[in-house]
């Protein structure tokens, strides 16, 4: 058995002469990870998700789940969100799932267990039209889970949600990876992302162009904020101090770019020791939307290079 639940080699998808959706997409997904695929609208990842799920025909590249290829009964271990779920308005959230564990051949599933796990116990008895955004994706998150399968596949699972139904969507999310499931979650949300992903790759125009871990993507930025009521003398000795890589200036605060030798505690004691008293200091932390800006950015600006016409 693969240490990979799913594996991506050379995986295309051509529409048209104009239109390649996904170019030579290599990925490795290994057990246990919550992965999360990233991209700009039109970057491929929904096409990328129906291709690996078989509902997206192939035009060229293979995968491979759990190391074993593509056969479909494999897909059987894998649960899936990929578009809006079908569900009959007028049955329950109880009856629905009893229709889908018949659809999928699934017996004596524990509905009472899945309905407590996604939050609708309570409801499980009304009818699916009476049911909020959040219930309705709640209620097709334990559709996925019927046939407990290793692998769950999200396609933009708060997409529409107000924050209450965003912050239940990710309490579910991380208790099924606390039940040693693995999950692909495609996103735009980049906050959600990093609240639960250990790991992501970044598509644009259907090629992949980062891979990594959200640690050790954010890990490479030392940066803090401070103020003082003298902000003259503050910036004098900042501007001297050879740890700081970098100043950004604001009305009342610096933003310092530092070492990484630095701390917040160590930056304090080198302005106190200089007389400096500050009031205000603060270490900030990267966010995945500032990382996904910057391999954007990289991505570009190695494009323009790339294309720029050849002086002979």
């Amino acid at each position: 058995m693969s240490d990979f639940i799913l594996e991506t080699n050379q995986l295309t998808k051509r529409y048209s002469r104009r239109i390649l959706a996904v170019d030579g997409l290599d990925l490795q997904i290994p057990k246990g990870q919550v992965f999360g695929l990233l991209g700009p609208n039109g970057s491929g990842k929904t096409t990328t998700l129906g291709m690996i799920l078989g509902v997206i025909s192939k035009t060229g590249g293979t995968f491979s789940w759990f190391g074993q290829g593509e056969d479909y009964k494999l897909r059987k271990n894998v649960g899936a969100i990929l578009e809006q779920p079908n569900f009959y308005p007028f049955l329950s959230a109880r009856q629905n799932l009893v229709v889908h564990s018949r659809i999928k051949d699934i017996r004596n599933p524990d509905l009472d267990g899945l309905l407590k796990m996604v939050r609708l116990y309570d409801r499980s008895n009304d009818p699916f039209k009476t049911y909020s955004l959040g219930m309705k994706q709640r209620l097709a998150i334990a559709s996925a889970m019927l046939a407990d399968p290793e692998v769950l596949i999200f396609d933009e699972p708060t997409n529409g949600l107000d924050p209450q139904g965003i912050a239940e969507i990710r309490k579910i999310i991380l208790n099924i990876r606390d039940m040693n499931k693995s999950i692909v979650l495609a996103s735009h949300l980049l906050d959600e992302v990093q609240k639960v992903c250990s790991h992501f790759a970044v598509l644009r125009r259907g090629k992949k162009i980062y891979s990594g871990s959200v640690d050790e993507a954010l890990s490479g930025t030392n940066s803090i904020s401070v103020g003082a009521d003298n902000m003259p003398a503050l910036k004098r000795e900042v501007s001297a101090c050879s740890g700081v890589n970098a100043m950004e200036e604001f009305a009342d605060s610096l933003r310092l770019h530092l070492s990484g030798e630095w701390t917040v505690a160590g930056f304090n004691k080198y302005l106190v020791e200089r007389n400096i008293e500050v009031n205000y200091i603060q270490q900030k932390k990267s966010s995945l939307e500032e990382k996904f800006l910057e391999i954007l950015n990289e991505d570009h600006t190695t494009r323009t290079v790339d294309q720029s016409p050849t002086t002979l």
